[in-house]
């Protein structure tokens, strides 16, 4: 089976969709094809974040129905942000099958995560345009499936809240957090958010909103652990070697 069929199969697609090939294309392409503005997949971006977020809120309401809405809403958020997005995509090879222009080839952005995360959510508006709503939400239960399993292997837990207590934990004051950047059009702004510990930058984040940068700059400080040697007389955390 080839990728294209497999995600035929996958985005509940027949094989005359007509978004399919219009997901997959990213703006790059257009503009060497002499189509800038059109011919890429950022409409269909823009109706499938919707589409996701619809459906996601759907299927976390049928399968928890004790949680609350702060709940809710903040594993919805960690379910389809665009870092999730990509992970899934990869999972599925669809980064393979982007169409892009030579030189954003060459800039590496065939594995940038908004990137995957935009032709993920073309792809579901795709499903929507194309099928139905019915097609666009098995998809949206796939992706919920896939980031749960995802974050149980992890063993996952609030990066902000996680940070905040092994800091305090090494005898810092909580974190804080400054946005470095933004951009983007209107309908898919970014937030690059900054980290900080002692006044010290330890970890930086990208998201579409600063509450999910903020969440992927606490990662990413986790992840390099940088923060338990600002200090020499901080001791470190236990099991830690020096």
């Amino acid at each position: 089976m080839t990728l294209e069929h497999a995600w035929r199969d996958l985005f509940g697609l027949p094989e005359d969709a007509p978004h399919l090939l219009l997901a997959l294309t990213h703006p790059s392409y257009a503009n060497e094809q002499g189509r800038p503005g059109e011919g890429d997949n950022q409409r269909l971006e823009f109706l499938g974040d919707a589409v996701l977020s619809f459906c996601t809120s759907e299927v976390l309401y049928a399968r928890f129905p004790n949680a609350d809405e702060g709940t809710l809403t903040r594993t919805r958020a960690q379910l389809v942000n665009a870092e999730a997005l990509a992970a899934f995509a990869k999972s599925v090879d669809l980064p393979d099958g982007l169409l892009l222009g030579r030189g954003a080839v060459a800039a590496g952005l065939r594995d940038s995560t908004n990137v995957m995360a935009d032709a993920v959510e073309a792809l579901i508006a795709a499903a929507y345009l194309d099928v139905g709503l019915s097609a666009a939400r098995r998809v949206c239960e796939c992706i919920v499936d896939f980031g749960l399993a995802r974050q149980s292997k992890a063993g996952a837990r609030d990066p902000k809240s996680e940070l905040q207590e092994q800091a305090q934990a090494l005898g810092y004051p909580p974190p804080t957090y400054r946005v470095a950047q933004s951009g983007g059009p209107a309908h898919a702004r970014w937030f690059e958010v900054e980290v900080l510990l002692a006044g010290a930058p330890i970890g930086q984040g990208r998201g579409r909103s600063k509450r999910l940068a903020e969440q992927e700059a606490a990662r990413a400080a986790l992840e390099a652990r940088s923060f338990e040697r600002l200090h020499p007389e901080v001791p470190l955390a236990p099991g830690d070697g020096g």
